[in-house]
């Protein structure tokens, strides 16, 4: 089978801040079948024009005034099962080490977080096209030398495609904005009670049927990977 993964980033600098506001980075990907973006696309733009959305739907764009639009959304991801997935990794920035094992680069550290992301559900004979969310590089071969490390991490499977694309240009990396925003916000505490944001994270935890919390590895619809340094899961 050929697949698609459409990721993207929440709180990126933290890893580079004296003075992180938040615990958590995280990094989130959607998975689903390459033969079914068009008809996601479809869907997507056809809930946009539903809800008179104009501009992009990432997280930071939930207001109130929308908010039967992002619960479409919520809607449209659960109504698809195992043919629409979301894993993301959560990375404890008081724990990253960037001295003893990302040469001090918290960019080199950022890439091999996203590799620890992708890598588990690299599986056996199946073609991947992988697409990140657009971000300036210091060094200009971070996607190159990340697709080489996830083509080696199967031997059977290949991954045919890795590139960023501009967030404006794909509405499944909004979309991936928007499930990987609920979820950092959950996890990081940063959203008061009343707010649109809030109610949300309350409906996507209602379809989910339990709590937003790390799962185990064998979670195949909504695969929350809090990576532990000192090994294990």
């Amino acid at each position: 089978m050929i697949f698609d993964v459409y990721c993207d980033e929440s709180q990126p600098d933290l890893l580079s801040s004296e003075f992180p506001k938040y615990k958590y980075l995280v990094i989130g990907s959607l998975w689903l079948q390459t033969e079914f973006r068009e008809n996601m696309k479809q869907r997507l733009h056809g809930l946009r024009e539903t809800h008179r959305i104009g501009a992009e739907f990432k997280w930071q764009k939930v207001s109130t005034s929308r908010s039967d639009f992002f619960k479409s959304l919520i809607d449209l991801f659960f109504s698809e099962g195992a043919a629409l997935r979301f894993r993301c990794i959560l990375v404890d920035n008081a724990l990253v080490d960037l001295d003893r094992f990302h040469d001090n680069d918290h960019e080199l550290g950022f890439y091999k977080f996203y590799y620890q992301l992708i890598k588990p559900w690299i599986l056996d004979h199946n073609d991947y096209n992988i697409f990140l969310d657009h971000k300036q590089n210091k060094a200009l071969d971070r996607l190159p030398i990340l697709k080489r490390c996830l083509s080696y991490s199967n031997i059977t499977s290949s991954v045919s495609n890795l590139q960023a694309i501009r967030s404006e240009e794909s509405v499944l990396i909004q979309f991936t904005d928007f499930i990987t925003g609920i979820v950092s916000s959950h996890m990081n505490n940063s959203i008061v009670s009343s707010s649109a944001k809030k109610e949300l994270i309350q409906y996507f935890q209602t379809k989910l049927g339990h709590e937003l919390r790390p799962t185990s590895r064998s979670e195949n619809k909504v695969n929350i990977f809090r990576i532990i340094f000192e090994g294990g899961w």
